[in-house]
């Protein structure tokens, strides 16, 4: 797999300093034809071998682009912040708008590598990471991104003699470390994991392109023309008519039995009941969250439902029991300008707590699968690939010990009705009501099986979905804040028989 890159590939001098006037011409001038298109990010992945050249490539595009368009991020250690969250966490941050380049000296092949190298994880371990980072470059393609990784390569005995030469001179002997000569024992351990990693990661929307390291100015000659090559084209793809993706239809049953209508949406229950109930159940989630094993998860509460079903009432019962300090409520609206030029789940990611925290949504990523689905915001094929774009998202964190409780509030047309009519009349409710509910309620049925269809598909062992019947706001309220509990309490007894002690943290790169 690295033959080609271990020929000794060279660029005489002359012909370097010739071509390379031309060749940064060129690359300014798609770099701003991309920034005044925005059509597209462009993401740069620059791995391989220690000595290879990675650093050195990363500083020639700096100084051969304007850096006003291009974001250089060397993804090392990760912090404790970082460590508190899914590792795709620091490299969704870190994602460029669009219109913009971004190159990443390390990436998420980085940890993976490592850890298979020293023995930290097993071969199965490293499957699943390639497997989800796959996923995640095809959604990122998906979305509309140039993705480019490159590879830079050496053979064993010219990483040696690189380092020696590197030693030799006393100014270049710090660019040399203890670690380097470490890696270098571990040469064909890091290239059989390496192999492994390019021979299942390598697709059609993201292949690797391996290069060889040794010959600087055959290294960058290469580089640019990748990039420029890579960058002009897509630039010619985004002018030309894209090809209509037609999925096979989603079709309501033909009985027209659906999840929905099998909610008995006459449960109540009695104030004075609920009163009882409700301080009974807020101080059981007050205490759960002050468990001392709280510290070790975090908690992500994500309501969708029915327009007026009730959703800000209930979250105000959830944030009642709550210490202000360790909660965050988001609420969920049309994307705005920032969010428009990034992949649609960035908004989410942003938001993820750090661990002993509750995250609540008001409205969430959901919004794809529902709203424009409906609407027709999005495409046919945009919204049949983010179920499994959602699950992806929701398994990450689940591994990660932030547990995702999700809530459906449901209730009849009729009784959204009633609650419009009662906002229009009520004054300090008029903000409540808006001509886009009720232009919603005409397409109650698209919706319906939007909704059954999200389910099926979305409610799993890991994070399933909890159906409340919220004709009665009481009922709801208290079927919510039990099912909380429930799930709270069932995770912090998972973690007390684990026997998670206070200096426990995750794998790198896990």
């Amino acid at each position: 797999m690295f033959e080609s890159a271990e020929l000794g590939h060279k660029i005489k001098k002359s012909v370097y300093e010739k071509e390379v006037p031309a060749l940064r011409e060129a690359l300014l001038d798609a770099q701003f034809e991309l920034a005044k298109s925005a059509a597209f990010q462009v993401i740069i992945l620059v791995g391989g071998l220690d000595g290879s050249g990675r650093g050195a490539t990363v500083n020639l595009l700096n100084e051969w682009m304007d850096p006003r368009h291009i974001q250089t991020h060397g993804m090392g250690e990760p912090s404790d912040e970082e460590l508190d969250r899914p590792m795709m966490w620091r490299f969704w941050r870190s994602l460029p708008p669009k219109g913009k380049i971004g190159v990443f000296l390390g990436s998420w092949y980085t940890w993976p590598i490592l850890n298979r190298v020293n023995g930290r994880t097993e071969d199965a371990d490293l499957d699943q990471s390639l497997e989800r980072a796959a996923r995640l470059e095809k959604m990122l393609v998906d979305e509309g991104a140039l993705v480019i990784k490159l590879w830079l390569h050496l053979s064993k005995e010219k990483q040696e003699k690189r380092f020696k030469e590197l030693e030799k001179n006393p100014l270049t002997r710090w660019k040399v470390t203890k670690r380097d000569w470490k890696h270098y024992k571990q040469y064909d351990k890091f290239r059989a994991v390496h192999e492994k990693v390019i021979r299942h990661t390598s697709t059609a929307e993201a292949p690797w392109l391996v290069i060889e390291g040794e010959d600087a100015q055959y290294r960058n000659l290469t580089v640019g023309k990748v990039i420029l090559k890579a960058i002009q084209g897509r630039l010619q793809l985004e002018a030309s008519p894209q090809p209509r993706i037609l999925a096979p239809p989603l079709l309501p049953p033909i009985d027209n039995l659906h999840l929905l209508k099998t909610l008995d949406m006459t449960q109540a229950v009695e104030k004075k009941s609920y009163k009882v109930k409700l301080e009974k159940l807020q101080g059981r989630l007050n205490e759960l969250t002050r468990d001392p094993k709280f510290r070790y998860m975090s908690v992500i509460v994500v309501f969708e439902g029915n327009d007026a079903a009730g959703k800000g009432g209930s979250i105000r019962r959830i944030t009642g029991a709550l210490d202000a300090r360790y909660y965050q409520v988001i609420p969920i609206a049309a994307p705005t300008e920032e969010e428009r030029v990034q992949p649609y789940l960035w908004r989410f990611w942003r938001h993820l707590p750090r661990k002993g925290r509750v995250t609540v949504f008001d409205r969430s990523w959901y919004g794809r699968v529902l709203v424009e689905r409906v609407e027709g915001f999005c495409s046919e094929a945009d919204w049949m690939r983010a179920y499994g774009e959602i699950n992806d998202f929701e398994a990450q964190m689940v591994r990660h010990r932030l547990m995702v409780v999700k809530f459906w509030l449901a209730i009849t047309k009729d009784e959204q009705l009633r609650r419009f009519k009662d906002r229009e009349k009520t004054g300090f409710k008029n903000f409540k009501i808006t001509e886009e509910d009720w232009r919603n309620r005409e397409k109650w049925e698209l919706y319906e099986q939007a909704v059954c269809d999200m389910v099926d598909r979305t409610s799993t062992l890991m994070a399933p979905w909890t159906l409340v019947e919220a004709n009665d706001k009481y009922f709801a309220r208290i079927k919510i804040l039990k099912t909380l509990c429930d799930r709270i309490e069932d995770k912090l007894k998972e973690l007390h028989e684990t026997g998670i002690d206070y200096l426990d943290k995750p794998k790198k790169g896990d």
